[in-house]
């Protein structure tokens, strides 16, 4: 990665950003084949999932196309009466790409809000072709949390910032397409990582095929 990563000098990123941005001002915008929430699950591992509305002020700072937010709770509560498990996901669709109006990478927006990056990597989803996503050890105050995520559109799973940006470059020029969807899972961890990320990387697991289902072909 480190060689590939000095390949791409400053200026011939330039030079390619500005060959390849001659095709985003014709691009298609591509259209769910069935709504975003129709990609989540009723439940995952014996808790029941609903539906979270976004404000209207972080919706406009997403600047999505569309979403959906859903978080899975137990039903088994702590003695300060919240849920002794839960996780939750996230999934924007964007219908396309233009310069003040990308998806955001979890990388930049978590530690953001308070968390903070304890270790990260990348996980593997053991799906007909398994794929590669980005792990993220987080911790807010007391509260530790495990998040998986990647994007996902035009035929591609992928989770490597630098290539996902390279390849939304190439397609706006090349086929006219940017549509692309952020997938995110959020586990809290409560007795330990290794749990924690069982459960995201088998939420995950049936996210992945499920959200490729709904997506533009």
């Amino acid at each position: 990665m480190n060689a590939l990563r000095s390949a791409w000098t400053p200026a011939g990123l330039l030079t390619v950003g500005a060959f390849m941005s001659l095709g985003v001002g014709q691009q298609q915008e591509m259209e769910l084949r069935a709504p975003l929430a129709m990609a989540l699950p009723d439940s995952v591992a014996g808790m029941a999932g609903a539906a979270v509305e976004i404000s209207e002020a972080e919706a406009a700072a997403a600047a999505f196309t569309d979403y959906a937010l859903q978080v899975y709770e137990s039903e088994e509560l702590t003695e300060d009466g919240e849920p002794l498990q839960w996780a939750s996901v996230y999934l924007g669709f964007y219908d396309s790409q233009t310069q003040g109006r990308t998806i955001h990478s979890p990388r930049n927006c978590l530690p953001g809000s308070g968390w903070e990056a304890l270790d990260s990597g990348t996980a593997t989803l053991p799906v007909d072709t398994p794929v590669t996503v980005n792990r993220y050890l987080l911790q807010n105050g007391e509260v530790r949390a495990l998040v998986l995520y990647w994007y996902q559109g035009r035929g591609r799973v992928a989770h490597n910032e630098y290539l996902v940006k390279w390849d939304l470059l190439r397609d706006a020029a090349l086929r006219r397409r940017t549509d692309e969807a952020l997938v995110r899972v959020v586990v809290p961890i409560r007795d330990s990582e290794e749990e924690a990320l069982a459960l995201a990387t088998s939420l995950a697991t049936r996210l992945q095929p499920a959200v490729d289902r709904v997506l533009p072909q």
